[in-house]
């Protein structure tokens, strides 16, 4: 039996099997090794610099126009996944006042900073520390490996503020579940990313179009809103395709991922204390 590691292919003895130079052996080969095999012809590996078995993402289909290059890169930073939890706090005050009634103007913008600094402050400076501190290459986060700290971190980050709207009575139940869900998103994204390189902005915007879908659902007019958040989803999920080394399947599966967070926080909302 043989197994693939970075550099080696290690042997293990079998019976009438005496090693790589005996002559035409008869390997045995269990079900992982065929599963790695296959995964090798599907996908082409290379080794990085620490003896990493990595994918080497294909970017021939990838558009070379520089124009259409630039506008994704603007909509990739644009929508960024640490401000789109900005962007819904925003509109769910511009789009449903009544759920702030008891805020008056200052308060608001007081809700809109605690928002900026536990999503979008803490997040940046806790990857730029990583950084500095030599645990990441590269603030891009462009391996699995990476992603792990970022993910813990903001894991931390983003259960405290759920913990602490829920127990504050004067939020509205919109406002929690959009916090629960972020949550809920980051614990998801950091176990799914044992697997893959899941899309960050996918998950951001399947919360987004969860999280207005659930809106319109409850209220009515909302049907324009709905078809906007369908259309921007649009917009950056193809974005990411064009610049992004994802593979489509990590933007799928981190748009579901997103979808399912506010769904599985909804269940969690009826259930909890």
């Amino acid at each position: 039996m043989f197994f693939y590691s970075p550099g080696r292919v290690v042997y293990k003895q079998q019976p009438g099997f005496t090693g790589p130079d005996s002559g035409p052996p008869a390997i045995a080969v269990n079900s992982f090794t065929l599963q790695k095999y296959f995964r090798m012809l599907r996908e082409r590996l290379a080794v990085d610099q620490n003896n990493q078995l990595l994918p080497v993402r294909d970017t021939d289909q990838q558009p070379s126009n520089p124009v259409i290059r630039l506008l994704a890169n603007l909509v990739s930073y644009v929508f960024h996944p640490l401000f789109i939890p900005i962007y819904l706090i925003w509109f769910l005050m511009f789009a449903e006042p009544q759920l702030f009634a008891g805020f008056d103007p200052r308060e608001r913008l007081l809700v809109l900073i605690r928002f900026f600094i536990m999503y979008s402050f803490f997040p940046l400076v806790t990857v730029l520390l990583a950084k500095a501190l030599g645990f990441l290459s590269s603030v891009h986060l462009r391996t699995q490996k990476e992603r792990i700290i970022p993910y813990m971190a903001c894991g931390i980050y983003y259960f405290w503020m759920s913990y602490v709207l829920r127990h504050q009575p004067e939020f509205a139940r919109e406002v929690v579940l959009l916090a629960m869900s972020i949550f809920v998103a980051a614990s998801i994204g950091l176990i799914v990313n044992i697997y893959m390189k899941v899309s960050m902005h996918a998950m951001a915007i399947g919360i987004m179009i969860g999280f207005v879908t659930m809106l319109s659902l409850q209220t009515a007019g909302f049907t324009l809103y709905m078809s906007a958040a369908l259309l921007i989803g649009g917009i950056v999920c193809t974005a990411r395709m064009i610049v992004s080394d994802h593979f489509p399947r990590e933007i799928y599966i981190g748009l579901l991922t997103g979808i399912v967070s506010l769904l599985v926080s909804i269940w969690a909302d009826g259930i909890l204390p």
